[in-house]
């Protein structure tokens, strides 16, 4: 009799074993699949330029994820420099959401006040010639660089960027919109993306 007793008990043991739930490692879940327009997936670095102003001149750099693009400010015979001052520039990340982020300027009250402001920014197209750019064309501030209550609805603009430098001898358009102009005799600022 004393035989079986270690059976029942091995085969109970192993029952109880059995019945347990195994636990399987967690693992991450997986990222969302980037969504951006044709062509966007490319590197977009380089050297463009605004096609309604070409006096404004862009440097891109490009890691793959992130596009940043910084506003250089050339006049006639100048060299094509970053714009050092006010540190304009535009920074998109691809993203499940599209090829999206925000211009980045600085702005200046109507009593001068220096405010950081960003405006929502967005590629809508990548090709062969350059980059087509929708972000908001301007915001209000009050003194304390917040949004101001009484703003407008914020008012998309496209922005079409492109490749290379302009030709030469193409006229200087004048003050940008926002950045390196005076400051606005308004708590509204101008997209620093050009007109």
């Amino acid at each position: 009799m004393s035989r079986p007793i270690p059976w029942i008990v091995a085969g109970g043991l192993a029952a109880a074993l059995t019945a347990c739930p195994t636990r399987t490692p967690s693992q991450p879940p997986a990222p969302l699949p980037i969504r951006v327009p044709p062509g966007c997936e490319k590197s977009q670095a380089g050297e463009y330029h605004h096609a309604q102003n070409p006096a404004f001149r862009y440097l891109g750099e490009d890691d793959g994820g992130t596009l940043t693009l910084t506003l250089a400010r050339a006049r006639e015979g100048a060299e094509f420099q970053t714009d050092g001052g006010t540190a304009v520039r535009i920074v998109l990340n691809r993203t499940p959401d599209g090829f999206v982020g925000e211009t980045r300027a600085t702005m200046f009250t109507p009593t001068g006040t220096e405010c950081p402001v960003g405006f929502p920014t967005q590629a809508t197209t990548c090709d062969d010639k350059g980059l087509t750019l929708r972000s908001v064309a301007s915001a209000a501030i009050d003194e304390q660089c917040r949004p101001a209550t009484n703003g407008s609805k914020p008012v998309w603009k496209e922005q079409r960027l492109l490749r290379g430098a302009p030709n030469a001898g193409t006229p200087d358009a004048g003050a940008p919109d926002a950045g390196t102009a005076p400051p606005p005799t308004s708590g509204d600022a101008g997209t620093p993306a050009g007109r």
